[in-house]
């Protein structure tokens, strides 16, 4: 045999010997690590994870939560060109190979023995997938065995387009991104559908190094890596010369697009939020619920412009208190540097804007603004700020920041955040739902929700809720009381107590109507410590009170227990839909990504009738502090009695402590002041019989407020801006009068029932069980049974 024919015959020998070797080791290999190998076939059933997102009623957005942010898409509306892009660049034998591409891994091999670095990987797209499915990302040579092993199982279990669809829905691709669909609205603002083609290449550049190659914080590196996507593309016949040209021409620009909420609702968000949580605890962030709340948009922004706008006031009639901080002049001869800092403080409340002053003279500021170019300010955009006899000089220098807002003209005139704090919930009357809800001015400066957890004096507020008990007990808004000084000794009160109204001022006997329109506190007095205290506190459980949270004594008259913005509300509920008490409730519905329906609650306002229960209809939504879940109203108060209520709390705007709201132009408004001792807090709550609304202002440490900042001058505004928006162009909705009441004519000065027919009488919508055969005047201490009250016993009247 010739020598040459010996020597082939060995290196053929030789050939098959290392083949058959290596096949041992290959199958040893899989023999030791497939047990330990994850199960591919759990790809076919994955879930990536999409962020929980809160709406409005009306499917507007209004929160997001998630530590990824993802928009999974199926791989039919991925353009063409897009998948041609991340192939080009990641794996061009994608659709050729079975999960390992052997020019790769030698190719990173050669590398590695010529170089001694792992700089190349060989990984293809399959081998990518599986990594990031089932393994870390450490760079060891047992990890890449098994990206291997586990690639070849997923080329047997999965299509290349369902392959290719899971990995470009997972791959991370910068700024928290993950997936295409994100990253095309993170860098572009964009869906994929818009994508120019050199956006295209730009996000098939980043799976390699998405922190240092990203267009945002590296355009350079970008542009390098999107040039290089495109050239393999046109050597690979995907794209033409002329494309390629085109792209390559055009400059890298992007920035973050974050998406921003349709609708400013951050507290109600983040009440969602809490209780889909404490529902579904950390899963609740990754498997794209949809979470539809009882907000409406338009009454959410009413809210918002309305608070702010009170909170401006009330402060600014207060004066100035400076510049928020001074910059180095260094800083502010750099535009750049001035521009960041300005950025760094921020935007408040979306109205308030940081703002640099770089001049000051006898006419005004100019201040340079972050993205709004410089300003100026003349004397009448500063004269509320201005302290008398002063030059602007004196006050405003150069480097100083401070605070403007724009003006409804165009203009723009200098403001401050306002220390005090404030809060404004709407709910609807026929059901509870909550309609709006304003925790404060702004939620990144302070997040506490207001509404929902300050508990606070609601001051003479709180009286309608007496008065709803004493004509529940009988009474008649015609009924007298007398309002005169009085000193009690209440051992409940541990020391002898001198109430006083407000005015200073008495008015000797005056109806139920006329003392609850003024506001008359020691006529209030009288009034709970005749019907009894102690009933009366229990009754409390009426509107849905915390019992424990209001004194059992006759303080109780003035408001001196605690509550919070929507206990006050729902609690006025009452008065709007005819005596039944509802429960403040925040979210209708609860879907899964793909629509499937976790939770509606069972309402007319969330579904059709009848509204069938879905399997998770017994979720309970309900949290310790908060919007609890739907429940169906239950009656509470005669009907009667509500409407009783409206009409006499409709006297206070016509004619008492809230006659301001008359400049609303509607005859079916009703509602009530509030203000406690030291000007510490100011209500005004108030319905028709459409929606119900409180207003609450004050301050976090409970400090005064300043003087005269009554519920009329402080609180009112607020409340009245937020029902002028919402209610523009919408008929009256007075509460209807129930049919069993009786219309008769009482005697003014007595209460006494007359005949129809005399000039002295005063008609009356009463209830049968209210009407009176002789004078209904309240007994005094000296006249009565010795119990002290018509109910229970009272502390002794001394006068």
């Amino acid at each position: 045999m010739p020598l040459l024919v010996r020597l082939i015959l060995a290196l053929l020998s030789l050939a098959l010997g290392a083949g058959m070797a290596a096949v041992a080791v290959l199958l040893g290999l899989y023999f030791y690590y497939a047990p330990g190998l994850p199960p591919v076939d759990s790809l076919r059933e994955v879930r990536l994870q999409t962020p929980l997102q809160v709406y409005t009623h009306d499917r507007r957005l209004i929160g997001e939560f998630a530590e990824q942010r993802r928009e999974p898409v199926p791989i039919a509306e991925m353009p063409e060109q897009l998948l041609q892009a991340f192939v080009a660049a990641e794996d061009e034998r994608f659709f050729r190979h079975r999960g390992v591409d052997p020019v790769g891994l030698l190719r990173a091999g050669i590398n590695l023995f010529s170089t001694g670095e792992r700089t190349q990987g060989g990984s293809t797209i399959t081998m990518q997938l599986a990594r990031n499915f089932f393994l870390t990302r450490e760079r060891t040579y047992e990890r890449k065995i098994r990206e291997i092993f586990l690639a070849l199982q997923i080329e047997r279990e999965l299509s290349k387009e369902q392959i290719l669809e899971l990995y470009l829905n997972k791959i991370y691709l910068g700024q928290r991104a993950y997936g295409i669909a994100a990253a095309a609205r993170v860098y572009f603002g964009r869906s994929l559908d818009e994508l120019e083609l050199d956006q295209m290449a730009i996000l098939a550049a980043l799976p390699k190094a998405p922190s240092t190659t990203n267009p945002v914080t590296s355009p350079e590196r970008a542009q390098n890596r999107r040039n290089y996507v495109l050239r393999r593309m046109l050597e690979l016949g995907l794209i033409s010369p002329e494309e390629h040209a085109s792209a390559v021409a055009r400059p890298v620009l992007s920035r973050l697009h974050v998406s921003a909420p349709e609708v400013d609702a951050h507290w109600v968000a983040e009440a969602a939020r809490q209780i889909v949580f404490n529902l579904w605890g950390e899963d609740a962030y990754v498997r794209g619920l949809r979470v539809f709340t009882t907000i409406d948009a338009a009454a959410q922004e009413a809210a918002n412009a309305a608070l702010r706008d009170g909170l401006l006031e009330h402060d600014q009639r207060h004066g100035y208190r400076g510049p928020e901080l001074s910059l180095d002049e260094a800083v502010v001869r750099s535009p750049e540097d001035r521009r960041q800092a300005l950025i760094g403080i921020g935007v408040r409340g979306r109205m308030l804007f940081p703002a640099l002053v770089l001049e000051s003279d006898e006419n005004g500021i100019v201040v340079d603004t972050a993205g709004l170019g410089e300003k100026r300010l003349g004397n009448d955009d500063l004269a509320w700020a201005r302290p008398a006899q002063t030059r602007i000089s004196d006050w405003l220098k150069r480097g100083d920041v401070v605070r403007i807002q724009p003006t409804t003209d165009g203009g723009w005139r200098l403001s401050q955040m306002p220390e005090v704090a404030g809060a404004l919930i709407a709910q609807a009357p026929e059901d509870g739902a909550i309609l709006a809800l304003a925790g404060g001015f702004d939620f990144f400066d302070n997040r506490f929700d207001r509404a929902l957890q300050a508990e606070r004096q609601p001051g003479s507020a709180f009286k309608p809720l007496i008065y709803a008990l004493a004509l529940q007990d009988g009474m008649t808004p015609a009924s007298t009381l007398v309002d005169a000084p009085l000193v009690f000794s209440d051992p409940a009160l541990g020391a002898e107590w001198r109430p006083e109204n407000y005015s200073r001022s008495f008015r000797g006997a005056t109806t139920m109507r006329e003392a609850l329109a003024n506001s008359r506190n020691l006529a209030s007095i009288r009034l709970l410590n005749s019907i009894g205290v102690n009933q009366t506190h229990d009754d409390l459980g009426r509107f849905g009170l915390n019992l424990a949270q209001h004194p059992r004594n006759l303080s109780m008259a003035l408001g001196t227990g605690t509550l919070t913005p929507v206990e006050l509300n729902n609690a006025y509920v009452v008065f709007a839909n005819g005596g039944r008490l509802t429960t403040p409730w925040l979210i209708g519905r609860i879907e899964e990504v793909d629509g499937t329906l976790l939770y509606q609650a069972p309402t007319a306002r969330t579904c059709p009738e009848p509204c069938t229960s879905p399997a998770g209809q017994t979720l309970q939504l309900a949290t310790a502090r908060g919007p609890l879940q739907y429940a169906d109203p239950v009656p509470t108060l005669e009907p009667g009695v509500a409407w009783q209520m409206s009409q006499m709390l409709g006297g206070v705007i016509r004619s008492g402590t809230g006659r301001r709201a008359m400049e609303l132009g509607r005859g079916d408004l009703a509602g009530k002041t509030g203000t406690t001792n030291s000007y510490r807090d100011a209500w005004f709550a108030g319905f028709n019989a459409e929606l119900a609304a409180t207003a609450w202002i004050g301050f976090d440490d409970n400090r005064e407020m300043g003087s005269r900042e009554t519920g009329g001058r402080a609180a009112l505004p607020i409340w009245m801006g937020f029902m002028q928006r919402v209610l523009a162009g919408t008929p009256e909705a007075p509460v209807p009068r129930p049919e069993d009441l009786v219309e008769i004519a009482l005697l003014p000065d007595t209460g006494e029932r007359t005949t129809d027919d005399d000039p002295r009488g005063r008609r009356e919508w009463l209830l049968p069980e209210q009407i009176p055969e002789r004078s209904t005047r309240v007994p005094s201490a000296t006249d009565d049974d010795g119990a002290g009250g018509r109910r229970d016993a009272q502390p002794e009247f001394i006068f």
